[in-house]
C-alpha cells in the first residue's frame, strides 16, 4: 500500500516523491453482488508442500533434526491458522530410498482438523529424493477448483532445505506456468537452512509463482516464517461485488449501474465500463487491485483510472504508484465527474461517459492478472435554494502537529479490506501486522469534520539483534468514495523507513464539506462528503527479514476534529453530542503491557531525510536481541 498520488494537478510534486524514492529505497524485488469471501468460505485454501527426503533427517543445529523442527514448525502454523479454514499437508521424499514420483498428499485441503494435521506431520520419515517439481504440480491439483464465482487465495507453501535433484519437471519453470494459471494462485518458498543453488531455485519459484521467499537460517526462523505465510494465506484481501468483464476498447465499453463490482486486469492491460449521466450529479469511481502479497512490482507499476467522454476528452484522471519494490499490496486509484461550478464545463453534458482503467507494469513486474474491485457512486446536487457551506481546503486544526488522544490502548484487529475494515473512533487502537499485510479500518466523519491520524510501527527484536535490512511502513487515508487523500502533499508523508525501531506516520484530512469539490487541490476535493473514511496501514516485506517476532506491533492514535454539522448547507446546526462511532477512550484497555504514553516525536517529515537517517541508524547502532529494559519496545506500550 505504500504509495505515491499523482492527479493530474499535482504531477510536479509526485514526480520529484517518486525519483526521491526510487533512489532511497532498498531493491528487492467472485462472490455474489453483496457478498464478503473470507477465509473460511471456501474461496481461500492452503496446501503445505514439506520436504521429506534424506537430508531432513540431518541435524539442523541445535540438537534437533531437521524434520523435528519441521514438524513443530508446522503444529505452530497449525494452532494459528482460523478455525476450519482449508488446509492440507503433501510430502516428498517419505516413501522410498529413491525414486522421483515420490510425492504423496497426507492430509486432504478441507476445513482444518487441527489434531489430525498434527498427527499427519508427526508420522512423516524422512528417507528419499527431492522432486520438487513434481511436488508442485500435485498441489495445485490438490487445492479446490476455482470456479467463476469465486475470487480468494489459493496458497502453495513449500518447505525445502534443498533443490530439486530430480531435474523434470523443472521446479522454476512448474511454478511459472502455475503463476500464469489464474489471478488467486500463489507459492511461496521457505528455504531451511538453505544457501548457494538451493536458495537460488527456491527464491525463484516464490518469484515466479506470485510469491514471496522466506529464508529460514533455524528452526526459531522456520517457525516464525512459517507461521508468516500461513497467517497472510488466510488473512488475503476479502473481495465484495457483482461479476464483471470490461472491455478491452473505447467502442464498446461495458456498461455499469451504480454499484460495487468484480474483474480482472493484466500488465499492460487496459479496461472500459461506461456510465450514463445526468448534467448535475457527482459521479464516483474507484479501482482497487489486489495482487498476491508481495508479488514483484518495481517503483513505478502503477493503477491509473480516468473519467473520459466522448472521443478524447479526460475530465478527470489519477494515478497510484507503489512507489517500493519490496513487493505488491492492494492499491487504490479514485476519480470522480463533478459537474463545474457555472455549469459549462466540457464535461457537464448528460449523456454517456466512460471509466478507464489501466495497469501499468515493468519489465520483470508480476505478470499474472490481478483482481479488480470497482465502485460507482452517484451524489445527486443540492436540492435548489440550498445554499453550501464555504469549502474547507485547509488542515488548520488537524495539520501535523496537532494533539491526538493518549491513555491505555484498545486491542482490535485491522480487517483485510474496504469491505471488512474494522470501526474505530476517537482514541487509541493497537494490534499486530503482518509483513507484505495491509490492514484496514474505518472511522465516521460527518460534515465539517476532519481525520486526523498517527500510526507507530513497534520497537521490536531484531533477528540479529541488529538489522543491516531497510523495510518501510506506510499509510493512507481514503474518502468514503474510496478516494486516497493526504499522501505527497507536504504536510504528510505516506511512508516511513523501518528497521525493527519504533517508527511513526502522521496523516490526514482537511474538514468535509461539499463545495470541496470545486477547489483545486487533488488532496482536497474528494473530501466532499461524510460518510466513513478508511485507514490503511501497510508493512513492508522486507521486515520479514528484520523482526524476530512473527507479527509486528502497530499503534494508531485516533481523532475526529471539529463539531459535526446536521447537514453540508450553511449555518447548518450541529450535531448534538452521541456515540459515533466506537471509542477507545470509553473501552476497556489493552492488555499486553501496552503502556499510555505521548505521542511519539519520530515522525517522518521528508521521505528522503528519514530514508537517509534510517540507514545511519540501521547500519550504525546494534542493539540487544532480548533486552527488556527499552521502554519503547512493543511489549512496553
Amino acid at each position: 500500500m505504500a504509495r505515491l498520488h499523482c492527479r493530474a494537478a499535482g504531477a510536479l510534486i509526485c514526480g520529484t516523491l517518486i525519483a526521491l524514492t526510487a533512489s532511497s529505497l532498498p531493491a528487492g524485488a467472485a462472490p455474489a453482488a453483496g457478498s464478503v469471501a473470507g477465509p473460511a468460505d471456501g474461496r481461500s485454501s492452503l496446501v503445505m508442500v514439506l520436504d521429506s527426503s534424506g537430508s531432513m533427517a540431518e541435524d539442523d543445529g541445535s540438537g534437533s533434526t531437521r524434520i523435528e523442527s519441521a514438524r513443530k514448525a508446522v503444529r505452530t502454523v497449525v494452532d494459528t491458522l482460523p478455525d476450519r479454514y482449508p488446509t492440507g499437508l503433501r510430502v516428498y521424499g517419505a516413501d522410498k530410498p529413491q525414486g522421483c514420483t515420490d510425492t504423496r498428499l497426507v492430509r486432504p485441503v478441507e476445513p482444518l482438523d487441527r489434531g489430525a494435521m498434527k498427527r499427519a506431520v508427526a508420522a512423516v520419515r524422512p528417507k528419499g529424493d527431492t522432486p520438487i517439481g513434481l511436488s508442485l504440480q500435485k498441489a495445485a491439483a490438490d487445492l479446490p477448483a476455482r470456479t467463476d464465482s469465486s475470487l480468494g487465495r489459493r496458497t502453495i507453501l513449500l518447505i525445502s532445505d534443498g533443490e530439486d535433484n530430480c531435474g523434470a519437471p523443472e521446479a522454476c519453470k512448474v511454478a511459472e506456468q502455475l503463476g500464469e494459471s489464474g489471478v488467486d494462485l500463489r507459492v511461496d518458498a521457505i528455504g531451511f537452512q538453505v544457501r548457494g543453488a538451493a536458495r537460488k531455485q527456491l527464491e525463484c519459484v516464490a518469484e515466479a509463482g506470485n510469491g514471496r521467499y522466506y529464508d529460514a537460517p533455524d528452526a526459531d526462523a522456520l517457525a516464525r516464517q512459517l507461521q508468516r505465510a500461513g497467517q497472510l494465506s488466510a488473512d488475503g484481501y476479502r473481495f465484495k461485488g457483482k461479476k464483471v468483464t470490461g472491455s478491452l476498447s473505447q467502442g464498446n465499453a461495458t456498461a455499469l449501474e451504480p454499484g460495487q463490482y468484480l474483474d480482472t486486469i493484466g500488465p499492460g492491460e487496459r479496461r472500459y465500463y461506461s456510465v450514463e449521466l445526468d448534467g448535475t450529479s457527482t459521479a464516483n469511481f474507484s479501482a482497487t487491485a489486489a495482487p498476491q502479497p508481495g508479488a514483484a512490482v518495481d517503483v513505478t507499476d502503477a493503477l491509473r483510472t480516468q473519467v473520459q467522454a466522448g472521443a478524447d476528452s479526460v475530465c478527470e484522471s489519477s494515478t497510484e504508484q507503489f512507489a517500493q519494490n519490496e513487493g505488491a499490496t492492494p492499491i487504490t486509484s479514485g476519480v470522480s465527474r463533478i459537474p463545474s461550478e457555472d455549469g459549462y464545463g466540457s464535461c457537464d453534458d448528460p449523456g454517456r461517459y466512460r471509466l478507464m482503467v489501466e495497469r501499468e507494469a515493468g519489465k520483470g513486474s508480476d505478470a499474472s492478472r490481478w483482481p479488480l474491485e470497482l465502485t460507482y457512486d452517484v451524489e445527486k446536487p443540492l436540492k435548489k435554494g440550498v445554499t453550501p457551506a464555504q469549502s474547507e481546503p485547509e488542515y488548520g486544526a488537524g495539520a501535523k502537529d496537532a494533539q491526538l488522544p493518549t491513555g491505555a490502548p484498545k486491542r482490535i484487529n485491522g480487517g483485510t479490506s474496504f469491505n471488512d475494515a474494522k470501526e474505530i473512533g476517537q482514541g487509541v487502537w493497537r494490534g499486530t501486522v503482518l509483513p507484505s499485510q495491509t490492514l484496514w479500518y474505518k472511522v465516521p466523519v460527518g460534515w465539517g469534520q476532519q481525520l486526523r491520524y498517527d500510526v507507530e510501527f513497534a520497537n521490536e527484536p531484531t533477528v540479529k539483534g541488529y538489522s543491516s535490512e531497510i523495510s518501510y511502513g506506510a499509510t493512507q487515508v481514503y474518502t468514503p468514495a474510496r478516494h486516497p487523500v493526504g499522501g505527497g502533499t507536504g504536510e504528510f508523508t505516506p511512508q516511513v523507513s523501518y528497521d525493527g525501531r519504533l517508527k511513526a506516520l502522521r496523516m490526514g484530512t482537511v474538514p468535509v464539506a461539499w463545495t470541496n469539490r470545486y477547489e483545486s487541490h487533488p488532496n482536497t476535493v474528494p473530501v466532499h462528503d461524510e460518510g466513513n473514511f478508511y485507514i490503511a496501514v501497510t508493512l513492508g516485506a522486507k521486515a520479514a527479514e528484520i523482526a524476530e517476532n512473527p507479527q509486528i506491533g502497530v499503534k494508531l492514535r485516533v481523532a475526529v476534529l471539529g463539531k459535526e454539522k446536521a447537514g453540508p448547507q450553511h449555518n447548518a446546526p450541529v450535531v448534538k453530542a452521541a456515540d459515533s462511532g466506537p471509542s477507545a477512550d470509553s473501552g476497556e484497555a489493552g492488555g499486553g503491557g501496552w503502556a499510555s504514553g505521548p505521542v511519539v516525536a519520530a515522525v517522518a517529515i521528508g521521505l528522503g531525510v528519514v530514508l537517509l537517517s534510517g540507514l545511519a541508524v540501521a547500519y550504525g547502532r546494534a542493539r540487544k536481541k532480548n533486552s527488556g529494559t527499552d521502554p519503547m519496545r512493543r511489549d512496553a506500550w
